[in-house]
């Protein structure tokens, strides 16, 4: 059996972790606890069918954690996280250096993002590296309508 090989130009950051959750702890050794993982929102909207409606609903805040390993890479590399909304519209959540240090000494980001609940349906956070795309972080939101009085 032939042993599995690897891109000659794939020699790192290799991608750890990419994931969205509520809240994270960090201990003072350095390792992670990430709380309540998400990746679908279920959102009551009180009131009358149509009254206040998705618009009034406060925007959710949640933690994209994001984790590499060097591998062969050295050196600063600008991770960058984008939003594309249900409608197709994209922005950039956030913009920042990771230093990486070689072999399996990783580089992670940890970063509150805030998100409008004016629309139902799939939203994406891409996950890239200098100009290198690595993964995409899903979250949908579905709307349970309920009715007062």
């Amino acid at each position: 059996m032939a042993e599995a090989t690897h891109a000659a130009a794939d020699h790192g950051p290799y991608l750890e972790h990419a994931v969205l959750c509520e809240r994270v702890l960090e201990e003072r050794d350095g390792v992670l606890s990430l709380v309540r993982l998400v990746d679908r929102l279920e959102v009551t909207i009180p009131g009358p069918a149509g009254a206040a409606g998705p618009a009034a609903l406060a925007p959710v805040q949640l933690f994209a954690v994001v984790g590499f390993k060097s591998g062969q890479a050295r050196g600063r590399h600008q991770l960058r996280l984008t939003l594309e909304r249900p409608d197709g519209l994209r922005r950039l959540l956030a913009e920042l250096p990771l230093l990486f240090e070689g072999e399996d000494r990783g580089a992670r980001a940890i970063v509150g993002v805030g998100f409008s609940l004016e629309l139902e349906g799939l939203y994406w956070v891409d996950v890239q590296l200098d100009e290198r795309w690595f993964t995409r972080m899903p979250l949908r939101v579905v709307y349970l309508a309920y009715r007062t009085g």
